[in-house]
């Protein structure tokens, strides 16, 4: 027992295993960016880099066929760690090593975090519109909200998950069940055609519902396009049925409805994560080289504002500038509507600090040792002279 644990230490510390680690983590860098043409920049992450194994579809069936990124990543944490621990002897002419893997670590460490934690939102203003939320680029929700009190609304947000296994949710702030029928997750929605009797399958009974019919589409993994879902859901109160409502963020408005003596809208839309500050879209600016159509520069001036009145000033955000504020970075990143309308990239990343922290630790340890095997040089030169 103690001599296979011992094997396994050496495995697991020797130097093999980093050459072998080394070479699987470029075979999979090169399977990925291949991918990368089919999947998309985010579906490659999650399928090669954020997942400890990676699984091809062969014949329907999924199959692991490689380690992942956190696989790898994980076996060169332990092996580094490892080998300071049982195979390099502290010396001051080593400090350089040793700074350039704990930097080499430090890296390691804030990938991993970044992986966990790295949210990416979207937020998309009108000019001279304000917003105090951002929304999801790929998670859904179900909001239903109760608009019967004028001063405030009261939504209940149904995530993505409970509807894509078609329960039923039964909310203490609803007073009627939310059956979900059918759920496509991309879809599209057309006009219901005339030979469609009341009574076909799929058909919803209110809103919109009777005049539109979703139909399933291919899931899109392209960056530039996006899935849209619908689900057929079912209200059911105290007395029975309300009806059959066709729901997706392809409608453009919210479908009212009455339900208990109170007023109700209803939709399908991207998750929002609201915050405690409000941006407002002053103006877009999309500077093209004389001449030609080419994008020089496109920029949003944004007038940032806390309901404390604490914070209410003006920022500029353009490419390789972006706004960061709690714990939130705003980029740059589109826009729409003839230069009306700007998209901003937001992302919650509290690992962004390590990898600037990492890269400059390891070029520390690479000066000190290469200034340390200078000054031997020339101790030795003088010497010999």
């Amino acid at each position: 027992m103690l001599t296979t644990l011992k094997d396994l230490r050496d495995l697991l510390v020797s130097l093999k295993l980093t050459v072998v680690l080394i070479v699987f983590s470029i075979i999979l860098v090169m399977a990925a960016t291949l991918d990368q043409v089919n999947l998309g920049v985010w579906v490659v992450q999650e399928k090669y880099f954020r997942t400890f194994v990676v699984f091809w579809k062969v014949g329907g069936v999924s199959l692991a066929v490689f380690p992942g990124g956190y696989s790898i990543g994980g076996l060169l944490l332990i092996n580094l760690l490892g080998a300071h621990i049982y195979r390099f002897k502290w010396e001051w002419r080593k400090l350089g090593i040793w700074f350039a893997h704990a930097g080499l670590i430090l890296l390691l460490i804030g990938e991993l975090l970044s992986g966990l934690m790295q949210q990416d939102f979207t937020l998309r203003l009108d000019q001279g519109q304000t917003k105090n939320y951002s929304e999801s680029f790929r998670n859904i929700e179900l909001a239903i909200t109760d608009t019967t009190d004028p001063k405030f609304d009261e939504v209940v947000a149904i995530p993505e998950r409970p509807l894509a296994r078609l329960e039923t949710i039964q909310h203490p702030k609803l007073p009627f069940r939310v059956v979900v029928k059918t759920f496509f997750p991309n879809s599209t929605l057309s006009m219901r055609g005339p030979m469609m009797g009341a009574e076909a399958p799929g058909i919803a009974t209110q809103g919109v519902g009777p005049q539109v019919i979703a139909t399933v589409k291919p899931l899109t993994y392209k960056e530039d396009e996006r899935n849209i879902p619908s689900a057929y859901i079912e209200l059911v109160g105290a007395e029975g049925s309300l009806g059959t409502w066709l729901v997706s963020p392809a409608l453009e408005e919210p479908q009212t409805f009455t339900a208990a003596g109170r007023t109700w809208k209803m939709e399908l839309r991207f998750a929002r994560h609201y915050r405690p500050f409000s941006l407002t879209l002053l103006k877009f600016s999309h500077d093209r080289y004389a001449g030609t159509d080419i994008p020089k520069n496109f920029s949003s001036r944004i007038r940032l504002t806390t309901p404390d009145g604490r914070d209410d000033r003006e920022v500029l955000i353009y490419m390789n500038n972006p706004l960061r504020y709690a714990g939130l970075t705003f980029y740059q990143a589109g826009f729409e509507n003839n230069d009306t309308t700007t998209v901003l990239q937001v992302v919650r990343n509290p690992s962004w600090l390590i990898p600037y922290i990492a890269c400059g630790v390891i070029t520390l340890g690479l000066l000190l040792q290469f200034g340390i095997h200078l000054a031997g040089f020339f101790t030795k030169r003088r010497a010999a002279a």
